[in-house]
């Protein structure tokens, strides 16, 4: 049974592939405060806009990663049970030929009104199998991740967009900005050309000099960078 050259994947994995691709190559960064007592540190810590705009992003975008692995988990068991959405259709040569999509399905037989017959039922069964996938992806929760995962990860996007907009007034800042753009633009171009490894010097730069010049009681730092992208103090 062949496959047809417009066969394709279904649009709710494909912002699921995008994220995992984010999460493998994306570099974490940890922020810690120095320890001071009581209200000394609220009273003391400079607020800096791009530093709490740093910080919901991180959470937000944690958030979304943690839907989408429970997304990946359930869809392997939707898979496993009912099957990616699709049918199969043997052409008039005798060709089998496998869609995923109504779309791919109407490229494949085209408008012949010879073929008409042909498509309604192909329609048809389609139509049946995306009903027993959606089903299933109401009760098993799958749908419900894709919904917290595709919102958290909106967030996520217009939090990142806010940055733009957004002064530091510290180091930290700076540096929180830095690492939001690094992380997203290497989950999306080759992390190993121009300008990546130049934004990772200028982070490394910053973390370097913010240890050698923050006060003690500034309170959030970055750390130096551990093997494989991580910082750390």
């Amino acid at each position: 049974m062949a496959d047809s050259d417009n066969s394709m994947t279904l649009p709710l994995v494909t912002r699921r592939q995008m994220l995992t691709g984010g999460m493998i190559t994306s570099t974490a960064l940890m922020l810690e405060k120095n320890a001071l007592p009581g209200d000394v540190a609220a009273t003391s810590m400079p607020s800096d806009p791009a530093m709490a705009l740093w910080r919901e992003w991180e959470m937000t975008r944690e958030s979304a990663e943690r839907h989408c692995r429970r997304q990946q988990r359930l869809e392997t068991k939707l898979v496993e049970s009912v099957g990616f959405p699709c049918v199969t259709v043997r052409l008039p040569n005798g060709e089998d030929v496998t869609v995923h999509s109504i779309e791919a399905l109407n490229e494949v037989l085209g408008t012949d009104p010879d073929m008409a017959a042909l498509r309604e039922k192909a329609e048809a069964d389609f139509a049946a199998h995306q009903a027993r996938w959606d089903v299933a992806a109401e009760e098993t929760g799958y749908s419900a991740a894709f919904r917290a995962e595709r919102e958290a990860g909106d967030r996520a996007h217009d939090l990142l967009e806010a940055f733009s907009m957004t002064p530091a007034t510290t180091l930290a800042g700076v540096e929180g900005k830095l690492d939001a753009v690094l992380r997203e633009g290497e989950a999306w171009e080759k992390s190993s050309e121009f300008p990546w490894p130049q934004i990772r010097s200028a982070l490394s730069d910053l973390v370097r000099i913010g240890k050698q010049t923050r006060p003690a009681h500034e309170g959030p730092k970055f750390g130096r960078r551990q093997p494989g992208g991580r910082l750390r103090a």
